[in-house]
């Protein structure tokens, strides 16, 4: 049975003024993902703690609040990683038909070594124990509430004037060594963070041609699936 005290605890619902929602979706639609236009400048803690505060305030099912954060900032340890993510892209190159690897090698995919903060976001699948409210029909709920926290940590630090990068090309294995993740605690973003002196208007590889934003109105469906137009 739920906790009365807890049940019954309501805060402020009052709609956001039109400045504060201004600031919202300025946030949303002026985020972006920073590759390597990183600035030696270093993210103080107290900022740091405050973009891993709005991490941890992410809806989890269950409240189960799954995620870790592991810090990196050590840069031999970042060099070590960079590393990683060299040998993967490599394989990624010859993954892409030949007329695309030109383009693709011409974009900065990450900045480990430059952002002066890494961090690795984890979700621990044991925690809350083998049943959890909300995930017994949908085992990845989970994760997705671990996706959540990314999100809210890239908004924060947009607000913060602080880029973000998320570094996919990595193997889990790989990464789960070096930095001495348990086997049963998934790996579920790479992120470099750091401060920028400009954003792109538009995001980066909108902006050089690899893809575009496609209409939204392709993409709501009334009632039921539809084929796309």
């Amino acid at each position: 049975m739920l906790d009365k005290s807890a049940s019954d605890a309501f805060g402020d619902a009052e709609a956001f003024t039109a400045e504060e929602r201004a600031a919202l979706y300025k946030a949303i639609y002026t985020r972006r993902d920073v590759r390597d236009e990183f600035l030696p400048r270093p993210v103080p803690d107290d900022v740091l703690k405050r973009l891993l505060d709005a991490a941890h305030h992410a809806p989890s099912v269950g409240f189960m609040q799954p995620w870790n954060f592991v810090v990196i900032r050590d840069e031999s340890r970042r060099a070590h990683i960079h590393s990683l993510f060299m040998h993967a892209n490599e394989e990624a190159v010859a993954m892409f038909p030949p007329e695309q690897r030109a383009l693709y090698r011409s974009l900065k995919l990450e900045g480990i070594r430059k952002a002066p903060v890494n961090l690795c976001i984890t979700c621990d699948r044991t925690r809350g124990g083998k049943v959890v409210l909300g995930r017994t029909h949908n085992a990845q709920m989970d994760l997705y509430s671990t996706v959540c926290a990314v999100q809210n940590l890239w908004l924060a630090a947009r607000a913060e004037g602080i880029g973000v990068g998320w570094v996919s090309i990595l193997h889990d294995d790989a990464l789960r060594q070096a930095l001495s993740i348990p086997a049963h605690v998934e790996i579920i973003a790479y992120l470099c963070l750091g401060y920028v002196d400009q954003h792109y208007l538009r995001p980066e590889l909108e902006a050089k041609g690899w893809r575009r934003r496609l209409p939204l109105e392709e993409l709501i469906f009334e009632e039921e699936w539809q084929q796309p137009k």
